[in-house]
């Protein structure tokens, strides 16, 4: 009996989740009914402990029920029950929340209920993608890995939605109990801090979905497309196409930070968006949407996937920029710059690059692995540095405040010259980074960890001063070993 105790506890972590789910939802709506903070601090209390048991009951399962032939299917199908649950209840109060603790309705508090319910979706339609591309690939003989590939989305989901729940049927009221300050705690995050975490997860879930189309697209397309190659890379060019839509998404949605006067954030929107940037180009090579089809003529410089990437460009790293510099130097300059063109110089950024991506697309003698004139993704990046710490110097510092807005200014129209001056050869970054997977660990280490500091800009603007000073090193690497995206043997 004593040795069975493991194995039942192991399954008790695994098929008690729905259940108290259940009762979160059940608590939910008692709360929506009477505003009862006991309540809600039970649901809320019933949603960390099933969080708890879906981080934990894959190493129970693993020790105590190695050989337990349902393990996996039924790991999956708790999974598909509680986010059937939880994340349909979690849009349905934010929505009540509105209605109940927001009588003077702002659009900030809008936009954070529209953008939960897009992500409460997002969540549920990734689950039944997975479902399907899994039962699909394995009808067709594909054996599916024992161990969830996207496992970080996995982890992540709970926690998030256990943090959405806490937030939506927050009820306010003054209480001595310590278990619900802490519960309140939760509950009463700033929507700044609540738009971070939520763009985080809806990235995680998109780059999901993403590694199961890697996974299993092959087998899916060999079905569709009975051998039609026109017809497969249309269908293949759907994934590049929806990375390059998520890079404009980013840079749009920069401006809106920067209207809001969250510059950090803004700047971490548009680090995302030069991410995308790299990844819809990377996904195209290797899915061989770059090359013509085998007895097809030589396919053209100019067609939609190329403009769709300038495009997305242009709103990211040209326009975007271009129009967060002016709403900072309009409300953080206190009319110490009202001598200087601001919106001219805006204007003359958002031109040059503008023409830099014109002149990119139909140069006629590109260098394999290079750019020539600093690439729009990273002159974007040096623009937006200083003035990340512009606004810190606003708020701590204010005898920087001068010093750092003509340090802006004299960025900016730098960095407008330097991306049209196209003698400079710079190398392709994101290349290096895959040749170099070391290089990539810990500039992400590194942003990952002054993202929590006062330095982030000071340590981005050291990264693009590097990259803007880099031809001096890197202008005598070939070329053919610049263009390769794997490791250098």
């Amino acid at each position: 009996m004593v040795t069975q105790l493991p194995s039942k506890t192991a399954a008790v972590l695994v098929y008690s989740r729905p259940i108290l789910v259940f009762g979160g939802m059940v608590c939910a709506l008692a709360v929506m009914w009477t505003r009862d903070p006991a309540v809600y601090t039970l649901g809320v209390c019933l949603l960390l402990l099933s969080m708890t048991f879906d981080l934990i009951d894959g190493w129970f399962s693993t020790r105590y029920r190695p050989n337990a032939p349902l393990a996996h299917l039924a790991d999956r199908i708790m999974d598909k029950l509680v986010y059937s649950i939880i994340f349909p209840v979690v849009a349905v109060g934010t929505m009540w929340r509105l209605s109940v603790f927001a009588p003077d309705l702002s659009r900030n508090q809008l936009l954070h209920a529209i953008f939960v319910l897009l992500l409460c979706v997002t969540v549920l339609i990734r689950d039944n993608f997975a479902a399907f591309m899994r039962s699909f690939a394995l009808r067709q003989g594909t054996e599916p890995e024992s161990i969830e590939f996207t496992r970080l989305r996995t982890i992540v989901a709970a926690p998030v939605a256990a943090l959405l729940y806490a937030h939506a049927f927050y009820v306010p009221q003054v209480s001595s109990a310590w278990i619900y300050r802490w519960t309140a705690t939760m509950g009463s995050l700033s929507l700044r801090t609540l738009f971070f975490i939520e763009i985080l997860f809806l990235i995680i879930n998109l780059g999901s979905i993403a590694a199961y189309c890697r996974k299993y697209g092959t087998v899916c397309l060999d079905e569709l497309c009975f051998g039609d190659q026109v017809l497969r890379r249309k269908i293949l060019s759907v994934l590049p196409n929806a990375l390059t839509i998520m890079n404009a998404m980013m840079g749009l949605i920069a401006v809106f930070f920067a209207y809001q006067g969250r510059f950090r954030e803004m700047y971490f929107m548009i680090i995302g968006a030069a991410t995308f940037d790299k990844l819809d180009g990377s996904v195209a090579r290797k899915l061989g949407l770059t090359e013509p089809l085998p007895g097809a003529l030589t396919q053209k410089k100019v067609n939609l996937g190329n403009l769709m990437d300038d495009f997305a460009d242009g709103i990211s790293f040209c326009i975007a920029p271009a129009w967060i510099f002016y709403i900072a130097m309009t409300r953080l300059g206190n009319d110490r710059f009202a001598a200087v063109p601001v919106g001219w110089i805006a204007l003359l950024y958002a031109i040059a690059g503008i023409g830099r991506l014109i002149y990119f697309t139909l140069d006629k003698s590109p260098i394999p692995g290079f750019f020539k004139g600093l690439p729009s993704p990273a002159a974007a990046l040096l623009v937006l540095a200083p003035i990340v710490i512009f606004d810190q110097a606003f708020a701590t510092f204010p005898g920087w405040i001068g010093f750092w807005g003509y340090f802006v200014i004299v960025t900016i129209v730098f960095s407008a010259f330097i991306m049209n001056f196209y003698p400079l050869r710079y190398m392709h970054m994101g290349r290096a980074m895959s040749r170099n997977p070391w290089f990539g660990r810990i500039t992400a280490i590194v942003l990952t960890v002054t993202a929590f500091t006062p330095f982030l800009g000071q340590v981005c603007l050291g990264f693009m001063i590097v990259y803007v000073l880099s031809p001096l090193v890197t202008g005598r690497v070939d070329p053919h070993v610049a263009a390769r995206e794997s490791r250098v043997e």
